[in-house]
């Protein structure tokens, strides 16, 4: 466990900076809920009349007048993509730093093997998510309480859970990656992470790219899907599972057999 410790150490200011800016975000967000109040149905009328634009956010399968229809689009608009961002990031780092940080030599002489590397830098990547997201839920239900809403914890913690699964797929699909890598992937991470938000806005506005729902991630993490059906679509987590998986076996086979340079 020394290794796990080490990378959480190593990354708990990055961690600290994510979580604080999400939290923070998505607290706003609630509670400026009650100054919109008056004008909230009327945005949401107008939302879930734009058409393409509408139906690009899933924002005609919520009401935007009630609480849990704003909180399903703040929160996707919040965790949704900066969750995805930090995933992204922590998932191509995980593997590729100890050659551009030049610290492989020092590492991989001590007495472990390369498979016990990568499953102790993975499950430190796991419980940095997860330590995320207990911070962004916490954060949103005493901001809930504070303005006097009182959430569905049920569907609530389904929506999270929905945003949650989301970020294990793409940080697992970039720690697979980052297997393959030398240098910076940063443009890779944040790259692949906005495609895949991407393709679920094309899937939204036409028939023609339904299929793409099996490949992003988003079309199972859709806060608003999620509050309107009151659960995560099966149908197009099920990829997401197998992506995952691959990920993390594209990382185990490749860095064990890797020419790694010091």
């Amino acid at each position: 466990m020394t290794l796990f410790f080490h990378e959480l150490r190593r990354d708990r200011l990055k961690l600290i900076i994510w979580s604080s800016a999400i939290a923070s975000m998505l607290m706003i967000s609630i509670l400026i809920y009650p100054q919109m109040t008056s004008q909230i149905g009327e945005i949401g009328d107008m939302f879930s009349e734009m058409g393409s634009f509408s139906a690009a956010f899933n924002m005609d399968r919520v009401n935007f007048g009630e609480f849990r229809g704003y909180f399903a689009v703040e929160c996707g608009n919040v965790l949704g993509l900066g969750g995805a961002f930090f995933a992204a990031l922590l998932g191509i780092m995980a593997l590729s730093k100890e050659e551009r940080e030049h610290t492989a030599e020092f590492l991989l002489t001590h007495p472990v093997s390369r498979r016990y590397v990568v499953s102790q830098k993975l499950c430190a990547v796991l419980s940095e998510i997860l330590l995320l997201n207990l911070a962004v839920v916490i954060a949103a239900f005493a901001s809930s309480l504070a303005i006097g809403e009182k959430a569905d914890g049920t569907l609530f913690m389904t929506v999270f859970l929905g945003y949650f699964l989301m970020q294990i797929e793409i940080a697992c699909l970039m720690f697979g990656v980052s297997a393959f890598l030398r240098g910076n992937g940063l443009g890779i991470a944040l790259g692949s992470a906005f495609v895949l938000y991407f393709m679920n806005i094309l899937a939204n506005l036409t028939e023609d790219a339904a299929a793409l729902r099996y490949i992003t991630p988003f079309s199972y993490a859709d806060g608003t899907s999620i509050v309107s059906s009151g659960a995560i679509e099966i149908e197009y987590l099920i990829p997401g599972i197998i992506f995952t998986a691959a990920g993390i076996a594209a990382a185990f086979l490749r860095y064990c057999r890797k020419d790694i340079r010091a």
